[in-house]
């Protein structure tokens, strides 16, 4: 049922095109989910998503939990019928959650005592109860319960988060039972390459369906990221998926495609929308800049989708200007038709065996914005 097939690898680099294998179907990779936290991407439905080929979602097991809460997803049929997907999506459990709302939670051998964002009531999740959201939620891919530390971490504090980390995967593993869910493992270990490594290599014989890198695009920056990632992937079997959790700037994505990852995920490319800030080949865009008030050229060139094909960068302008929705829709499908190309235009270089000069091609273009606009 569930699959990862190799089908070419750069010889320059690790990066490597695949098919992943799922219930809701086959995507290729390397392949970027869109994050649907609540059951929805933002501002997007889903139609919006398949027009611009969007293979898979990422969902949030916590947030879902509590609301509307994972009995009634499945009272309602599961989580792809709840919310009009029948393309692969997968979870994450809420190790997140773990790191982010550091304010309203503790951490113990048992698990995260959390209080909740939206009632101040108490609620102690553990890895069984999580392995049970997520088999109620019903995705293609579940997501073992980790402990994601800050940027800097002491190594103990580091190497304790480690160990829980691992405790909860072999707890979550013991607790999972669907068999047309895979449950990918998470590997922690803050900035340090030798508990990487090692929580790489206690974690594959406990034999998950893939492997994530959690832990990072925390404020250790993107040198550092790739050098833990460098010292991780080495670990991770050949024939199963490889997934960077939350990284979601596209030239990190592209060096971690080089690394020889294959699933990636973050709000970035949707949050950026919402605000104003688009990703195009020709670098960042700025629409609420005066110098756009009367530019007639559209968003992006080079680019496809119904925005680029249909508004001036003029109208998009006014559209935030004005403060209208449409503008933040408009952008957050732009911006995730830009990574869907991007991903394709990566899997056809490693095909094609040019993924080098693409690589190169993508390291020149400019972060910012052209001066002219």
């Amino acid at each position: 049922m569930f699959e990862y097939r190799l089908i070419a690898k750069d010889p320059a680099t690790g990066a490597r095109a695949g098919e992943f294998v799922t219930p809701h179907g086959v995507v290729a990779t390397p392949l970027f989910m869109p994050c649907g936290t609540q059951a929805t991407v933002k501002t997007l439905t889903p139609a919006h998503l398949r027009e611009i080929d969007v293979q898979m979602l990422l969902c949030n097991a916590y947030h879902l939990g509590l609301r509307p809460g994972a009995e009634l997803v499945a009272q309602m049929g599961g989580l792809h019928r709840f919310m009009g997907w029948d393309r692969p999506i997968l979870t994450d459990s809420g190790g997140f959650q773990v790191f982010s709302m550091a304010a309203l939670r503790r951490v113990s051998e048992g698990g995260v005592t959390f209080k909740s964002h939206l009632d101040g009531r108490e609620i102690f999740l553990t890895p069984e109860r999580t392995i049970q959201i997520e088999n109620q939620l019903g995705p293609d891919v579940a997501m073992v319960l980790d402990e994601c530390t800050a940027f800097p971490t002491e190594r103990a504090v580091a190497a304790a988060a480690m160990e829980r980390t691992l405790g909860w995967a072999a707890r979550c593993k013991a607790a999972h039972r669907r068999d047309d869910q895979a449950l990918f493992g998470i590997i922690q270990g803050a900035t340090y390459p030798e508990l990487r490594r090692e929580c790489a290599d206690r974690l594959v014989p406990l034999e998950f369906s893939g492997y994530a890198i959690g832990g990072l695009s925390v404020g250790e920056g993107p040198e550092l990221m790739q050098e833990i990632i460098g010292c991780t992937i080495s670990r991770l079997p050949v024939n199963k998926p490889r997934y960077l959790m939350g990284v979601g700037r596209p030239e990190d994505i592209v060096e971690g495609i080089a690394q020889g990852l294959d699933l990636f995920d973050c709000v970035l490319p949707t949050r950026c929308g919402r605000n104003g800030l688009a990703f195009t080949s020709l670098g960042r865009v700025k629409m609420r800049n005066v110098v756009k008030r009367a530019d007639e050229k559209p968003l992006d060139p080079v680019c496809d989708c119904y925005t680029c094909r249909s508004f001036s960068r003029a109208y998009l302008r006014h559209l935030f200007s004005a403060g209208e929705v449409l503008g933040m829709t408009l952008l957050s499908l732009h911006n995730l038709r830009f990574y869907m190309r991007l991903m394709q235009e990566a899997r056809r270089a490693i095909l094609e065996g040019r993924f080098v000069e693409f690589l190169e091609r993508r390291r020149r273009i400019p972060l910012a914005e052209p001066a002219a606009g």
